[in-house]
């Protein structure tokens, strides 16, 4: 009988794993037999380097998209991430038991609030802050700073996450042997125990790169929803993401194929993060 019961949950498991991998392969059977042929017929070279999105006249370019959510996405990083690093070395190794109790919670409700309600931070708090610091510059409240800066705020959580258990599970050895060698506390945590979770913390990074580059609303309430090359980082922009929201309901026949081969390309940058993410875990084992 236990031995049947082995048996019996090898299979269920195999059989949850199979569905994951099935639902995975379909998403990628969707996405490139809706997207692709729209790509074609538009063009690939139109449609990547094509800088003019407008689907009454049938022009369907969106490399003003790609460069805007490269530029939200690369910016909300250079913010967010130091925070994060910081943020979670300080949890692991700096912050007291009784302050602990408090921030750790702090952190991990960020993680569950709606993205509609950042939306409505950046909207109310964000927005007019920008617009009132970039006014000698001619910026705009709703722009590529406003929206990387709230994603720089989202992304906070799921890196510190990942991050600070990256720390931990570091053997105390390194730490304790570089203090041996006369390192100060703070130089012990950064020169050895840092590095050696240098894993966890590129995963926790390449999670708030897809967390980032993926997210819609909020992004869509504070970006400004231009449809043009960005000029800089106090102008308007769409995302790749955004783009798709906001046309979908409407969009029929090619429109809405393009809108489809959008989600190819995103999908398409997802997975090069992923394998190079992947190559650099490869040769830190190697």
């Amino acid at each position: 009988m236990k031995t049947f019961k082995e048996k019996a949950m090898k299979i269920v498991f195999l059989f949850t794993a199979l569905v994951s991998v099935a639902c995975v392969a379909l998403i990628c059977v969707f996405l490139i037999s809706s997207g692709v042929p729209a790509m074609k017929e538009i063009g690939f070279g139109r449609f990547l380097l094509g800088r003019t999105w407008r689907p009454g006249a049938e022009i369907y370019g969106i490399f003003p998209m790609i460069v805007g959510s490269v530029y939200v996405t690369g910016l909300a990083l250079l913010i967010g991430v130091p925070v994060a690093l910081l943020t979670a070395v300080y949890l692991a190794y700096f912050c007291p038991a009784q302050v602990y109790r408090f921030i750790k919670p702090a952190i991990e409700l960020l993680a569950g609030i709606p993205s509609v309600v950042y939306g409505f931070f950046g909207i109310v708090v964000l927005v007019p802050t920008v617009r009132t610091l970039g006014e000698p510059f001619q910026g705009k409240g709703n722009s590529i700073l406003t929206a990387s800066l709230l994603l720089a705020i989202m992304i906070l959580p799921t890196i510190i996450g990942v991050v600070e258990p990256a720390i931990r599970a570091v053997p105390r050895s390194y730490y304790e042997g570089s203090l041996a060698l006369g390192a100060t506390h703070e130089r012990s945590v950064f020169s050895a125990v840092l590095p050696a979770a240098r894993s966890g913390v590129l995963a926790g990074i390449v999670l708030g790169l897809g967390r980032a580059m993926g997210e819609t609303m909020a992004v869509i309430m504070v970006a400004g929803n231009q449809a043009r090359m960005p000029k800089g980082i106090l102008q308007g922009v769409r995302t790749l993401t955004g783009n798709i929201v906001l046309e979908m309901g409407y969009a029929a026949g090619l429109h809405r194929e393009a809108l489809i081969a959008t989600g190819v390309v995103l999908f398409v940058f997802i997975l090069l993060i992923n394998l190079a993410f992947s190559a650099l875990k490869g040769r830190d084992r190697g």
